[in-house]
């Protein structure tokens, strides 16, 4: 006679192993959506197969989590699109030198919804920090996986996407002067040597963010790179009218943004 117990906690094993190998996370809600039922996540726990990181949200075999499965888990789940951007995806670009050294990483994460509270209740040794593209990037822009890299973090596991260093560097702009300073822009600037003028022909015309885009081609203009020579400013829509950036800075003629009075 067939144990049917033991046979559905076979199934259910086998099933989280399936949906949460080792490094990943996942959380009730998502878990009972790929067919698993409520009690069977009860016993799972109750037979530490599941460890709780927080209330609502699960891992197996360890709860030495790493940033990475963490995104690579929300990526996942989400059902919208997330990547990391902005200063984390440039240090994952290699352009780590230019970034502020600081005791505990702060991974930065744009999406169009707000990030899901549970992310600040898991206690690791990294934070992150969403950020909304609704005013920065449409719609389809989100959809386009031409702006978007793949970070292969662990054999065999989904890979963490991030912006390419030509999208991550708009999202940095939108962000000056509050959380990015004038000087930081600067420095990174300094380092893009080599970005591509057919993907910022692509996002500088799907920019939604007039400050970012009038920024991005102050702060190019310092450098004249290659690239930025290819880049027909005229094409772009960088709105109207004087935007004040750096408070009590100089008015920048061309560009209509104030800018500190150091640089």
């Amino acid at each position: 006679m067939v144990n049917i117990k033991l046979m559905a906690t076979t199934t259910s094993k086998q099933a989280l192993k399936e949906l949460l190998p080792y490094g990943m996370l996942a959380t009730k809600k998502w878990l009972t959506s790929q067919g698993l039922s409520t009690p069977a996540l009860d016993n799972a726990v109750k037979s530490e197969t599941l460890l709780p990181l927080a209330s609502g949200v699960y891992t197996q075999y360890t709860r030495n989590i790493r940033w990475e499965g963490v995104v690579a888990s929300l990526q996942r789940m989400q059902g919208v699109p997330v990547h990391v951007g902005g200063l984390s995806a440039l240090e994952l670009a290699g352009f780590a030198q230019y970034l502020s050294l600081s005791s505990r990483r702060c991974v930065h994460l744009y999406s169009p919804v707000k990030l899901p509270g549970w992310l600040g209740r898991l206690s690791l040794s990294d934070a992150f920090e969403g950020h909304g593209t609704k005013t920065l990037w449409p719609e389809m822009l989100m959809l386009n996986d031409t702006y978007v890299k793949a970070h292969q973090w662990d054999q065999g596991l989904p890979p963490v996407l991030f912006s390419c260093p030509e999208r991550a560097i708009l999202e940095v702009l939108a962000g000056v002067p509050g959380s990015v300073s004038f000087e930081h822009a600067d420095e990174l600037m300094q380092g893009l040597v080599n970005l591509s003028p057919r993907k910022l022909d692509g996002l500088l015309d799907a920019c939604c963010h007039i400050k970012a885009k009038r920024l991005f081609f102050w702060l190019a203009q310092r450098q004249s790179y290659p690239w930025f020579k290819k880049l027909d400013r005229s094409k772009y829509d960088l709105g109207s009218g004087k935007r004040v950036i750096a408070k009590g800075g100089k008015l920048d003629k061309d560009y209509l943004i104030t800018v500190p009075l150091s640089m």
